[in-house]
């Protein structure tokens, strides 16, 4: 299946990606992909380092005629987010991902792709390896842990690169030139609550399950009001006007996912089953209404067949549990005051667990705006108090501030006014880039960020476009040739 995609152009790339994506690289579990990029340099008769966290620096001379120009450090994450389909039966821990082509596009069978950030991945190891490229000195950063905390960036030991520019190859957009990105904060609750038993003989159980929606990546598509299967499914709960007991919650993933799946169960008491599933069934509706246009594919279902569990939450804690959920801010919170149609500030309810009594929320609030992020993670936590639960604040980034009088931004602006016949798109971005971390921990540096086309990262959807990954490789090669020269002293 992926030979098909080893034969398109530009080949190396390709081949770089193909061979990437054979190696197993989730979140937290870079081992495989660690070694595979040590191996890589050393292959090639490069310096090749790898600091405490596991980030993997590979250093490459400047190409004759180069050698006056600024270092430029080329910088990829090496982890991916695994999501799958349901009926999609693979493990992510030991097989590589299957690629397909379909048009212009290069998709997984039913998995993520992992084109989020494998591509600048490839790119990178494509110049690396080449011998008729011109560049000036590279160093190559590959960072780990992106997706799940940036713990790559933040450990980074920048004594170990001498570069003062930075090229990130992770924007999703080609047309994009990113100057800025947003920061953010994971922010968790946890509660372990006191079961009761149920009486089964005067008791059943409905089972309430949310599934089909888009889901997509909580920052670059949070603007687009998709559905959040955890904010759906409280709903749902809400509605039942009977006593309900809550015995089982299961939603969403990884947090910087957009939710598209949950289910519930629920105990009920004192109440008639038909009327119970009217009144889901008639929440679902217009639920359903509400999201018609952009989730078509939701599905809702109601299972009343299933028997009652033998313990659940109190119906005082049920409701007090539905009613945080419900209370719980999801979606855009603040737009820009400076930058036209940015986000500035939002919250992702991407994690709810409920089982054996014990509870997990997890959020990601994201701001470009440090008073911004922590307003709406203090928020969540005011909820959080009242139900009850113990709020932690973790993994906390500083967002980038675009700096319009870059050197760097000067050469990508020109170059692709010259190579494309238009204005390209320069604008800060809501998603979570590396950049502000390492700008933090390299002094000095000047940032770009640009990348080939993605679309649905972080999603079984995720897809990437073949003719966007050659325009973006074009524009990567002619930038190498007109980096700025080093300063005579």
């Amino acid at each position: 299946m992926n030979e098909a995609i080893r034969n398109l152009e530009p080949q190396a790339v390709w081949n770089n990606f193909a061979d990437l994506n054979a190696v197993p690289r989730a979140s937290k579990k870079e081992e495989k992909v660690r070694q595979f990029m040590v191996d890589f340099g050393k292959s090639l008769g490069l310096e090749t380092l790898e600091d405490e966290i596991g980030n993997v620096i590979i250093k490459k001379p400047a190409t004759a005629g180069m050698e006056n120009r600024k270092t430029v450090i080329l910088q990829s994450h090496l982890d991916m987010v695994h999501q799958k389909n349901n009926d999609t039966d693979f493990d992510f821990d030991t097989q590589g991902i299957e690629m397909k082509v379909e048009g212009d596009w290069v998709k997984a069978k039913g998995t993520t792709l992992g084109a989020d950030n494998g591509l600048g991945v490839a790119a990178i190891m494509t110049i690396l390896a080449s011998d008729n490229i011109p560049h000036p000195a590279v160093e190559a950063l590959f960072t780990v842990d992106e997706e799940t905390g940036m713990t790559g960036a933040q450990n980074l030991q920048g004594d170990l690169l001498d570069g003062k520019i930075l090229l990130n190859l992770d924007t999703e957009e080609d047309d994009e030139i990113g100057i800025g990105c947003a920061g953010g904060v994971d922010v968790s609750a946890t509660r372990t609550y006191d079961l009761e038993d149920v009486d089964d003989s005067e008791t059943y159980g409905i089972k309430i399950t949310v599934k089909g929606l888009n889901g997509g990546h909580s920052g670059m598509e949070i603007h687009k009001g998709l559905g959040n299967s955890n904010k759906i499914l409280a709903q749902l709960i809400d509605s039942i006007s009977a006593d309900y007991r809550i015995a089982e919650v299961d939603g969403g993933g990884l947090r910087n996912a957009i939710p598209r799946e949950a289910s519930a169960l629920v105990v009920i008491e004192n109440g008639d089953v038909a009327e119970v599933q009217r009144e889901i069934e008639e929440a679902a509706w217009g639920i359903k209404e509400d999201f018609k246009e952009i989730e078509p594919n939701m599905l809702i279902l109601i299972d009343a067949e299933v028997g009652a569990p033998a313990k659940a939450l109190s119906q005082k804690d049920s409701q007090e549990f539905t009613a945080m959920l419900n209370a719980l801010h999801n979606g855009v919170y603040k737009m820009s005051a400076e930058i036209p149609d940015l986000v500035e500030a939002s919250n992702n309810v991407a994690r709810v667990l409920v089982k054996d009594g014990k509870a997990e929320v997890q959020n990601l609030t994201r701001s470009s705006v440090e008073d911004s992020k922590m307003e709406i993670a203090n928020k969540l936590k005011g909820e959080f108090d009242k139900a009850g639960f113990k709020t932690e604040f973790s993994g906390s980034y500083p967002g980038w501030k675009p700096n319009r009088d870059s050197e760097i931004l000067k050469v990508l602006e020109n170059l692709y006014k010259e190579m494309f016949q238009e204005e390209p798109n320069v604008a800060a971005c809501h998603a979570g880039l590396e950049c502000g971390l390492l700008g933090e921990r390299i002094h000095g540096l000047d940032m770009i960020s640009f990348g080939p086309t993605i679309l649905g990262a972080h999603s079984p959807d995720e897809r990437a476009s073949i003719s966007s990954t050659q325009k973006f490789w074009k524009y990567l090669l002619e930038i190498l040739k007109q980096t700025p020269r080093k300063e005579v002293v």
